[in-house]
């Protein structure tokens, strides 16, 4: 069914996020990475470039796996037999988050290695 407004698609997509919050793990964990993510941004005095860069990885990351989920629940309701077009379906899709992970850590750490290393050095200094 069309939604009918703009609330109501902004109430349904919250809807869809609060659902994987509470259901899917790797969601929730997600979820308290970009927060960690953003208090370090907070209190390594991250530019704003540097600040964009990490909250829209960690953006992607979230996305990567709305889209993880979607695509693992389509193919649920779709087959009840072992299918190895959906198993590979849902690997990919899989795939996908963990690639995107990497990605989003290895791009964290460019950013927040020599921030942390000044952040010690201010504490111990």
């Amino acid at each position: 069914m069309k939604n009918h407004s703009f609330t109501d698609s902004l109430r349904h997509a919250i809807d869809g996020i609060m659902t994987l919050l509470k259901e899917e793990r790797n969601m929730r964990i997600h979820f308290v990475m970009t927060i960690l993510v953003v208090v370090c941004a907070v209190l390594f005095g991250l530019s704003r470039t540097e600040t964009a860069i990490v909250v829209s990885l960690c953006g992607a990351v979230i996305c990567a796996e709305l889209i993880n989920t979607a695509i693992e629940n389509a193919i649920n309701i779709s087959t009840a037999v072992f299918n190895m077009y959906a198993k590979r379906a849902k690997d990919a899709a899989a795939g996908a988050v963990l690639v995107i992970s990497i990605g989003a850590a290895i791009g964290g750490l460019i950013i927040f290695i020599p921030h942390g290393i000044d952040f010690i050095k201010n504490l111990i200094g």
